[in-house]
């Protein structure tokens, strides 16, 4: 079998967790039709290294079953995947199984889908942000190797080697089920040599979701990699990478892709799409991406939020002499919608941008915050994700009550620019992400409540205390706080679908779930 020129790879995408209570609601974020982000880079990297790699979703389907129970805030909430069924994998449909865990409230149904296919004896590798913090989780669970190197340098050699082949270069970034674990590659792959996706592979990596442009195909682009920041709650500065990017001229050649496979707005998956501007010529690089993104005719979304600091004159650098006035025209290249191309959604990460602000270096003073804010509503964009977090260890009412204040009075003002500008307050509670220095301070303080990484790991569902309150306080906070000038929306929540803060999901993950365990 493995002789073959070309051997086979399932890459499987997990089915999303729920977390349901006893009237049916749904306290943590499905995250499924959505544009299937690291697979296409995945599978492109993998068919480029002569591997017959293919996808195996079971994020979409139409199937549940509970796994377990916890009991959190009062209630007992009940551990639900959702998807396809991942006992009915034959274990040996593939000479190799490759599956990605980015979100540690993933981790538990990964490891039983583990467990499950390590019967069939076929070598399975896993990667993604979780496993590369806590590997030990897989290997227990029957993985043969975790990937630890994000950048995918470490692909090619780890699945010549668990396939018995001759590596054709020495193992990085890897651990190994003995333990032997072999150290990254001092230079991290570049997404400039990722390999284009085929067509073929975009359009099975499309999401579907509404926004003001319809129930649309959503593509993906990742055009860069790593970020300049080192925030105490963010796991990206725990992966080695360094920040690295793809030239304007590529990242344009993937967008193409995308919109002949059908996309007709594109998540851009970067976690520091602006550290651009830190470079000779960066800024001019933004620029040339979205103004080639407006002139193909497709749109562009930042899910993983962009960074307000960097869209000043100054470019987000922390002097005391920075210019912290807005740069107008790149505000305009980024966020602008005319209607039909531009930017229909946009992630702010606020964080906490007026008490608290102390912990996020990247952060503007408020009034200037305020500023750039009004800039972003100005160019019309129509949906904003606004991202705050609250749960910090000092955090009391008085606290909040000033965070509410100030974010409503902001709000109003945002609305009297834009009225028709949709504003959804995406509150998060800080959660004890592996590897942080957060989670290290949390554990430290004696103020996480809760080790179940399916609610931990979601951020809808606050698992720590904070001096003076408690995690359920927190989580009414969050509640109360999501709710700021929340109007009805036809359009998916950033967050998920979350009933207790979208009153009207806008797919049918609930009534999949309720249906199938009820």
């Amino acid at each position: 079998m493995i002789d073959k020129k070309q051997p086979t790879i399932g890459l499987i995408e997990v089915p999303a967790t729920g977390l349901y209570d006893a009237e049916g609601k749904n306290w943590t974020s499905l995250y499924r039709h959505r544009s299937l982000i690291s697979k296409q880079v995945l599978i492109s990297d993998l068919r480029a290294g002569g591997f017959d790699a293919q996808l195996v979703n079971l994020r979409d389907g139409d199937y549940s079953e509970e796994f377990g129970q916890i009991f959190w805030k009062g209630m007992t909430l009940r551990k639900t995947f959702v998807g396809g069924n991942i006992f009915a994998l034959d274990p040996q449909a593939f000479d190799a199984w490759g599956i990605t865990v980015n979100f540690s409230q993933d981790r538990q149904v990964s490891c039983l889908l583990i467990e499950h296919l390590a019967k069939g004896k076929r070598p399975i590798v896993v990667g993604g942000s979780d496993a590369v913090a806590e590997p030990h989780h897989y290997l227990q669970a029957g993985a043969a190797a975790v990937v630890l190197d994000k950048s995918g340098a470490a692909n090619w050699a780890i699945f010549d080697y668990v396939l018995g082949k001759t590596p054709r270069e020495d193992l990085t970034g890897v651990v190994l089920a003995d333990g032997k674990q072999y150290a990254r590659k001092t230079k991290a792959k570049s997404p400039e040599e990722w390999a284009l996706p085929s067509v073929e592979v975009a359009r099975e990596c499309l999401g579907i979701l509404p926004n003001v442009q319809g129930l649309v195909p959503i593509g993906s682009l990742v055009a860069d990699i790593g970020c300049d920041r080192t925030c105490d709650f963010c796991m990206t500065p725990t992966y080695g990478t360094g920040y690295r990017r793809m030239t304007p001229k590529t990242a344009l050649k993937w967008l193409e892709i995308q919109k002949e496979a059908g996309a007709v707005s594109i998540n851009i998956g970067s976690d520091q799409f602006l550290a651009r501007t830190l470079f000779p010529g960066g800024r001019d690089e933004i620029l040339e991406i979205t103004n080639g993104a407006r002139e193909m005719g497709i749109s562009l979304m930042w899910p993983n939020g962009l960074e307000l600091r960097k869209t000043t004159l100054g470019a987000g650098r922390n002097y005391e002499s920075t210019d912290l006035r807005p740069d107008e025209e790149l505000i305009e290249a980024l966020f602008g919608w005319n209607g039909k191309v531009g930017c229909p959604l946009a992630y702010i990460p606020a964080e906490r941008p007026v008490f608290g602000r102390e912990s996020y270096k990247k952060l503007l003073p408020w009034q200037e915050h305020c500023t750039l804010m009004k800039s972003v509503v100005r160019t019309g964009v129509p949906v904003i994700a606004y991202g705050i977090i609250i749960g910090l260890p000092d955090d009391d009412i008085d606290d909040l009550l000033r965070l509410e204040e100030a974010i409503s009075e902001l709000v109003d003002e945002l609305v009297e620019i834009n009225p028709k500008v949709e504003f959804q307050i995406a509150c998060y509670s800080i959660a004890p992400l592996p590897g942080t220095p957060q989670s290290h301070n949390l554990r430290k303080l004696g103020l996480l409540q809760f080790e179940d990484s399916c609610v931990w790991g979601g951020l809808w569902t606050p698992t720590c205390n904070t001096h003076h309150l408690s995690y359920a306080q927190i989580s009414d906070w969050q509640i109360r706080l999501s709710k700021i000038r929340r109007s009805a929306s036809e359009f998916t929540n950033y967050s998920g679908e979350y009933s207790g803060l979208v009153s009207t999901a806008s797919s049918n993950d609930s009534k999949i779930a309720l249906a199938n365990v009820s």
